[in-house]
């Protein structure tokens, strides 16, 4: 069995509240993955649609830089912050906006 990704109880997929699930298996379809933070997040459903929400309104809206110069910056203040795991996961999301998937 492998080891829990986290020390919260992580919720079944098939257990969530229809618009989280939605959402996730949306992010897993484009993604190829589930980022383990939308695992732990889906515990609490308020915090999830309520975080989701800002980074919609951040990266989503259209007009000024494009969604992946969005995301570089996000990968850009994840390496500042010596966050490997958020830069490996937008990374990823990097290339798949930019469509560059050898783009480190």
């Amino acid at each position: 069995m492998p080891a829990p990704i986290s020390r919260f109880p992580i919720p079944e997929i098939n257990d969530l509240p229809e618009d989280i699930r939605e959402n996730i298996l949306a992010v897993q379809e484009k993604s190829g993955f589930v980022p383990n933070v939308f695992l732990v997040l889906a515990q609490r459903p308020d915090e999830f649609r309520g975080f989701f929400t800002m980074y919609d309104a951040l990266m989503e809206k259209e007009g000024g830089l494009s969604k992946a110069d969005r995301e570089m910056i996000v990968v850009a203040t994840s390496a500042d912050n010596n966050c490997q795991y958020c830069v490996a996961a937008h990374g990823a999301i990097l290339r798949i906006r930019a469509k560059a998937p050898l783009l480190a």
